[in-house]
């Protein structure tokens, strides 16, 4: 398999210098699951993770919930026959529980010792690797169901694990040498702290993009600290891509999770006008729209790399170039403008 290089940064103090773009697994996991993206095709998501790897991208994030184990598998399954030198680092999650008799039930946030053990084997078993690169809590224990992906919200049980006694469980698989590196997704500040004083945060992974701003806390706090940072959903699920479109939205499917989800109902209309306004930056930069949305991202302080999602290959040509695209402060006003104008989202609007 042919490389070729992207531009490349430290992430935080683990070791690794990643790609300003990974890719994403959660979309080729699949339907049959509670938060899936409908119906996919195995050797088209291989072939997409593949064609990743080749055009430069040295990571892959995903998680043990996205299908229920099987984007794992595919994971797994793409980067087996790599040689040494080819293969990229691939980052994990635990902390999403599933039912196996109700698959359409939404997973529990459990992160107990005795559970979290148990899903660190079974991930290094589908992904067939010795040591997770970076494993990441995806949401903080409440003991409680994630209602909807993208989610915060909920009922916090009283047998829900304390962040201290979940987050030393992970420094012991990082001491134990079951993974490198560890980080916490979907925490506030306060929770990042928290955890700082029992063990380094390497990574922080919080969804962020030109709609959903609401994280500029906790990256400032990353970039403070010295931890990475690896954002997801960039392109806010399809809608920044810039292909995106009113009657597409109506036309999800029931069995993908963004047919009922607010930023493709009630949002949509000022969604798709910030994704126009990105239009002009685009063409300046001779870029995608989709390039744009994600360099707008890498452009705040702090930001290490921004995970993007693709199901088949083609997919991946449309954003991969954004690793190279560097928007300029009359860009960052531009967007910052169409932000305000549109009323898309919430949060900052500029770096």
């Amino acid at each position: 398999m042919t490389i070729t290089h992207l531009p490349t940064s430290p992430l935080g103090r683990t070791g690794m210098d990643i790609s300003r773009v990974g890719f994403g697994s959660w979309a080729v996991a699949g339907s049959g699951w509670r938060f899936g993206w409908g119906a996919t095709d195995d050797a088209q998501s291989v072939a997409a993770i593949r064609h990743a790897l080749s055009s430069g991208v040295n990571w892959i994030d995903t998680a043990a919930v996205y299908g229920l184990g099987h984007s794992e598998e595919l994971v797994g399954k793409a980067v087996a026959d790599l040689p040494g030198s080819e293969r990229p680092y691939i980052f994990t999650k635990a902390g999403l529980v599933w039912d196996p008799d109700d698959p359409q039930a939404a997973p529990r946030r459990i992160m107990r010792p005795d559970s979290v053990r148990r899903e660190v084997e079974d991930s290094l078993r589908r992904l067939g690797v010795e040591r997770i690169d970076l494993y990441q809590v995806h949401w903080p224990d409440t003991g409680e169901s994630l209602e909807y992906a993208g989610d915060g919200s909920g009922a916090v049980s009283p047998n829900a694990t304390p962040l201290e006694e979940y987050w030393q469980v992970m420094a012991d698989l990082k001491a134990e040498g079951k993974v490198r590196a560890i980080g916490l997704s979907n925490h506030s500040p306060e929770q990042l702290a928290a955890a700082e004083r029992i063990a380094h945060v390497d990574v922080i992974q919080p969804p962020f993009s030109a709609i959903n701003r609401s994280a500029a806390a906790e990256i400032a706090w990353a970039h403070a600290h010295g931890t990475g940072v690896i954002v997801y959903s960039p392109l806010q699920s399809g809608l920044l891509t810039g292909a995106f479109t009113a009657e597409r939205a109506a036309a999800l499917p029931a069995d993908d999770w963004r047919s009922a989800h607010h930023d493709f109902t009630t949002g949509l209309a000022a969604n798709l006008r910030l994704a126009a306004a990105l239009r002009p930056v685009a063409e300046r930069h001779s870029a995608t729209v989709a390039e744009v949305a994600i360099a707008w991202t890498l452009a705040w302080p702090g930001i290490t790399g921004a995970i993007v999602g693709a199901r088949r290959a083609d997919q991946v040509d449309g954003w991969v170039g954004a690793a190279s695209v560097t928007l300029t402060p009359a860009d960052l006003d531009e967007i910052a403008a169409a932000i305000t104008a549109t009323g898309a989202g919430s949060g900052p609007a500029r770096p």
